[in-house]
């Protein structure tokens, strides 16, 4: 195993050699293979163990195993303890997922205060397949089914080609000791009871089958790829970007001859979950919309409307001072000034001239509301701004994101980068101009 694994990191994972690695560790026999194997080939190796406290004295015993063993090959060793029954509940989420959190979290604090280049975990070839039997049981895509990746960022998994019988042939062989955790072989857990009951039934039908199902995952992988390079040419073809809104169109993605896993490529970078209801919003009334953790996803008439949730609490409306020049929310600046001009100025679409002497401060900015009326510069009759915005074609999300500035008696005055009201406009009467500014502070989505 020792040159099958030299030539692996030879022809795969050259990035390694000379390179500072962090070693996750249980005390399990794959980790313990693991530090035997980099260090007989004399990789720059510190360990690093997570004692979860799950299993009482049987915890202590794997930390003082581990320290021992550092201690022999003079390798530096970190380890911390968690409560992770108590962050579990705290969180709401399983046990096991709440000790991959905070090993994970743990190790990338590690590898950025001590500086390591890469963190190595023991996954084998039995874990690939008991987490493609996991995902599959479950219901998942091509990404759940070719579950665990050699190299993930700064995570790297150089025994995935091994199996678990290659390597407790090395440990037995080269004298390596190890703890086992006895909870392993309890089948309450699911995946235990893939390892235990499933796969062995499955091997009786196929002694051939983890051979066989590499070539499976290959054939799987060379699909995603596939999949990911037609993706990524529709994405430039359906997809425009509109300041921090990504635009989805309807009309392409119906197009499709089967829009459903297209939309599904598409959006799972953001979190959704409740897919027929995505694409049932292909044919929704406007202003339809679904939520993710992090996402929003708005039905207007000829797009989808794509948006980053903004956790923030920002007030929806501003009493402005006549001294105070500028106002900030989360996607707005605006800022005044008086100065005298001549009436020759030209109203810009972030930048308009009124009548000093037709406002007086405090004056309000908030955002519309159903039933807001003001007379748009040029014309003598009222209109309604809701009316105004279906003249102007405005999305749902331009009218949610539209700003007024109103007197105290709720005149409107500026519909912020659109157009004033008539009523507060310069003529060649007037004497002073208020300078009025406003820029909108947008972020693109990846």
């Amino acid at each position: 195993m020792l040159s099958k694994i030299e030539n692996h990191l030879t022809i795969n994972l050259p990035f390694l050699k000379d390179k500072k690695l962090l070693i996750a560790v249980s005390g399990g026999i794959d980790s313990n293979v693991l530090i035997a194997l980099f260090h007989e080939l004399k990789y720059d190796i510190s360990m690093a163990h997570c004692n979860f406290h799950l299993r009482g004295k049987e915890s202590v015993l794997d930390e003082e195993s581990l320290k021992k063993i550092a201690a022999d090959l003079n390798i530096v060793f970190h380890s911390i303890s968690f409560e992770t029954e108590a962050y579990a509940k705290k969180r709401k989420i399983s046990i096991q997922l709440a000790a991959r959190e905070l090993r994970y979290d743990w190790f990338e604090k590690i590898k950025t205060e001590k500086s390591y280049d890469y963190i190595l975990t023991a996954h084998h070839k039995n874990d690939v397949l008991e987490t493609f039997l996991i995902n599959f049981t479950r219901g998942t895509g091509l990404d759940g089914l070719t579950s665990i990746p050699t190299i993930n960022g700064a995570i790297v998994r150089p025994l995935l080609p091994f199996t678990r019988d290659e390597i407790l042939k090395y440990a037995l062989d080269n004298n390596i000791a190890w703890r086992e955790d006895e909870s392993n072989t309890s089948i309450k857990y699911a995946r235990n009871k893939i390892r235990h009951q499933v796969i062995p039934v499955l091997q009786e039908l196929n002694p051939s089958l983890l051979n066989t199902f590499e070539h499976t995952l290959e054939h799987l992988k060379g699909s995603q790829q596939l999949i990911a390079n037609t993706v990524s040419n529709l994405r430039e073809k359906v997809i425009s970007a509109k300041g921090d809104i990504l635009q989805i169109s309807i009309e392409e993605i119906k197009k499709m001859s089967v829009p459903k896993p297209y939309l599904f490529e598409l959006l799972k970078p953001y979190n959704f979950k409740e897919w027929d209801d995505v694409f049932h919003l292909l044919n929704a009334q406007s202003g339809k919309q679904i939520f993710s953790k992090t996402h929003r996803l708005l039905k207007d008439r000829k797009f989808l409307f794509l948006t980053e949730i903004d956790t923030k609490s920002n007030p929806t409306s501003y009493t402005l001072k006549e001294f105070v020049s500028e106002y900030l929310t989360h996607d707005l600046k605006l800022e005044f000034s008086i100065k005298s001009y001549s009436a020759s100025r030209k109203n810009q679409k972030n930048k308009v001239f009124i009548d000093a002497d037709t406002v007086k401060f405090p004056l309000i900015m908030r955002k519309w509301k159903n039933g807001d009326i003001f007379t748009p510069l040029g014309f003598r009759g009222k209109k309604k701004l809701s009316d105004y915005f279906k003249d102007e074609k405005m999305s749902l999300i331009e009218k949610e994101r539209t700003w007024i500035l109103t007197n105290t008696k709720n005149e409107i005055i500026w519909i912020l980068g659109k157009r004033i009201d008539d009523k507060f406009k310069t003529s060649s009467n007037t004497e002073h101009m208020i300078e009025l500014s406003c820029s909108m502070r947008k972020k693109l989505l990846e």
